[in-house]
């Protein structure tokens, strides 16, 4: 292991993101004396600070596997200012946010990637894979590092070392078809510079996750990511209308029309493959006009059965919000939906709902259009025993929808695990499995263990469930957390509900693939990864 470097002595850009928490540290802040208080009074926890994050100047960083060949080969493919093997890059690149990627962030010794490759072309990027498959040398595809099920971790497998290929050169908008409204995207370009550069042409691709600060358009679409916004613009795989995977077996543009009876869609092989067939380098989405207008509504039920309904209720009806969205009992209670008031008093002008669940929606587009769905949709939540609460809470949870991830990381400081699952089932099953993922939760971890759900995707048969976890670390947090993580994956498949609806498989989920799809459909992706990368370099160890 190598210590002392500089930190700060990068060689290539580093992601904006901090190395061993969420975000952008001038955004991270410690918990409010009302959360504080509301924790401590919940867990029994001090308080006091007992597990610090590290300065990353003492941390002893794998030593590079590669040689200085290796080097030389990788910088005449893309550059000599674009390959470093500086510890200070390499340890940005170590993996993704998940709890136990901090967990481990927090350790002394870190293992990380044994370079940062940066292409600019889709040649470049073939031409690094051919290297690697013919070298014996892993690679990982980095977008914005966001992952939180083990998706960028690099693994090296059987092979002799692992290199992390940084997509952020491929960052430009390449084409907008106004007529079609289809944009064509560089795999890089994260969330915000996406929307910045469609909204300079009066266009947005209306795709907001909680990573959406960082997270960029190949990872969106390799991973199936679904936004905040789902119930008016869709899931990012539904936006999808073309992509350029390069394998080290060619190239595969899957896509030349909305839709086609031209076999299976190998668009829905590409998306969700997670760096396992190769790397996206670009994508073409659906876009829309900005909107005219924008309405919100809160609104208060008396119990999450009664919520679920009136969304169910909604979603057959066909007549969509653009955001819709509802915190249970213990979520509303605790005002997860706004992160940055939980355990404070609700200010004047947006008060919390008296008990029940809270509820939220926002409808987009002209103004006509936004005011007659608002209608239905009053109607039906209204017919459902909902009470309409006015805009100030839709707005409240609105400015704060990406600061979530922030909470997580000041109260591993003090001691208190705080982490986030989600899952998907039917209407029919939704109780059933939003019962069994409490109890396995509640079971694993000690008492008082809070478990907090919401709905944020719904559809026609089914909803997404989206649960937050928080309870008292003991001595070996990382281990606690993975058996708990185990305990309420396996009742999730038994369930019968799917393992994960948008964050991917990874490494984390992995062991749950065969229950979801079969031992036939995990020899059908092998044997599709064995066509494109016969030698097994493209993200080892991640969905098959």
């Amino acid at each position: 292991m190598n210590a002392g470097f500089d930190p700060e002595l990068h060689k290539v850009p580093a992601p904006p993101m901090r190395w061993d928490a969420w975000g952008d540290p001038e955004l991270a802040a410690p918990l409010s004396e009302g959360t504080s208080t509301l924790i401590r009074g919940m867990l029994g926890v001090s308080g006091d600070v007992t597990l610090p994050t590290i300065d990353p100047a003492t941390v002893a960083v794998s030593p590079s596997r590669l040689s200085a060949d290796d080097l030389r080969g990788l910088r005449g493919i893309v550059g000599d200012d674009w390959v470093s093997a500086a510890d200070a890059d390499r340890l940005v690149r170590a993996g993704g946010k998940s709890t136990p990627d901090l967990l481990r962030r927090r350790q002394s010794n870190q293992d990380a990637p044994d370079a940062v490759v940066v292409p600019a072309t889709d040649d470049e990027v073939a031409a690094l894979l051919a290297w690697a498959a013919e070298q014996g040398v892993a690679v990982v595809p980095f977008g914005g590092g966001t992952s939180v099920v083990g998706g960028v971790d690099p693994e090296a497998g059987r092979f002799r070392a692992a290199v992390s290929v940084d997509l952020r050169r491929m960052n430009a908008l390449i084409d907008l078809d106004e007529v079609s409204q289809i944009a064509t995207l560089g795999a890089g370009l994260t969330g915000p510079d996406a929307e910045k550069l469609l909204g300079e042409r009066g266009y947005s691709i209306g795709h907001f996750p909680q990573s959406f600060r960082y997270a960029t358009i190949g990872g969106f679409a390799v991973t199936r990511s679904s936004g905040q916004a789902s119930a008016g613009y869709g899931r990012f795989d539904d936006m999808v209308q073309a992509l350029t995977l390069v394998t080290p077996k060619g190239v595969l543009e899957a896509g030349r029309s909305p839709k086609n009876a031209v076999g299976p869609d190998l668009r829905q092989l590409v998306m969700g493959s997670e760096g396992a067939f190769g790397i996206v380098t670009r994508v073409s989405v659906r876009v829309h006009r900005v909107p005219e207008a924008t309405e919100y509504e809160a609104w208060r039920f008396d119990s999450f059965a009664d919520a679920a309904a009136a969304f169910r209720g909604t979603a057959q009806e066909g007549v969509m919000p653009t955001v819709m969205r509802v915190s249970d009992e213990v979520e509303t209670a605790l005002n997860l939906a706004r992160p940055t008031e939980i355990g404070e008093e609700a200010a004047e002008e947006t008060p919390a709902p008296p008990g029940g669940c809270l509820a939220i929606t926002t409808f987009e587009g002209s103004p006509a259009a936004v005011a007659a769905r608002a209608g239905v949709v009053r109607e039906i939540f209204a017919g459902a025993g909902g009470q309409s609460l006015g805009e100030a809470a839709a707005k409240t949870w609105e400015h704060g929808r990406f600061s979530g991830p922030y909470l997580r990381d000041a109260l591993l400081d003090i001691g208190v695990g705080c982490e986030t699952l989600e899952t998907v089932t039917t209407w029919s099953n939704l109780d059933k499995l939003k019962t069994a993922v409490t109890a396995a939760l509640t079971e694993a971890l000690p008492e008082p263990t809070v478990v907090m759900c919401h709905i944020s995707h719904t559809y026609a048969t089914g909803a997404s469930l989206y649960f937050t976890v928080v309870y008292r670390q003991d001595d070996t947090p990382l281990d606690q957390w993975l058996a708990a993580k185990k305990k309420v994956s396996q009742a999730i498949v038994d369930a019968g509900a799917s393992i994960t609806h948008h964050h991917a498989v990874g490494r984390d989920h992995q062991p749950w693939l065969a229950d979801e799809i079969g031992t036939l459909g995990v020899d059908i992706l092998t044997a599709v990864k064995s066509a494109v990368d016969p030698a097994g370099v493209c993200n080892p160890g991640k969905l098959v």
